[in-house]
């Protein structure tokens, strides 16, 4: 080899090891990580809002409703908390839940009733439909998410809410 590289043989091998250490950092990236992109992403926060529950009876009241959904740490879990109340009406529902292509499973519980089941459904852009059963419970919930505006929808015909309508708006951060 030439005298150049005798000369600036620790410089070539330094020079080397620094390039190693790029390709190093590079490929893998020290920035702080946030949940990953997954199907509950948007959903993700407080929100509170109004809504319209129908009763068994026929009769309709407005309920006022607060819901929490916290991501798990890959973006395709969640944990959702919903508490609506009326005049006369009040639940308290809790989810975990976990997204897999498109397909939603997991279980729910709704505390003042002391019931729960599982859950399962899709996700597709800004929709989610599940279908929630237990063993005195079923129904049909669509979510729609754009911006900051949830709608939830709950449909369980024949049970002591047949229908409930919610619109949700995200809470301050």
């Amino acid at each position: 080899m030439g005298s150049w590289w005798r000369r600036s043989g620790s410089r070539c091998v330094s020079l080397a090891r620094a390039l190693v250490i790029a390709a190093f950092f590079l490929s893998h990236p020290f920035a702080p990580l946030a949940a990953a992109e997954g199907p509950f992403t948007a959903l993700q926060g407080s929100w509170a809002g109004t809504g319209t529950i129908v009763l068994s009876s026929g009769a309709k009241e407005r309920i006022r409703c607060r819901a929490t959904h916290r991501l798990g740490s890959s973006g395709n879990d969640m944990r959702l908390e919903l508490n609506c109340e009326s005049d006369s009406y009040k639940f308290d529902l809790q989810s975990q839940i976990t997204a897999s292509d498109g397909a939603i499973s997991g279980n729910w519980a709704e505390t003042t009733r002391s019931t729960g089941g599982s859950i399962s459904g899709r996700a597709a852009g800004d929709r989610i439909q599940v279908r929630a059963e237990g063993q005195t419970f079923t129904a049909l919930l669509a979510v729609t998410t754009r911006g900051d505006r949830q709608s939830i929808s709950i449909q369980s015909p024949g049970s002591e809410m047949s229908d409930i309508t919610i619109t949700l708006s995200r809470a301050s951060r």
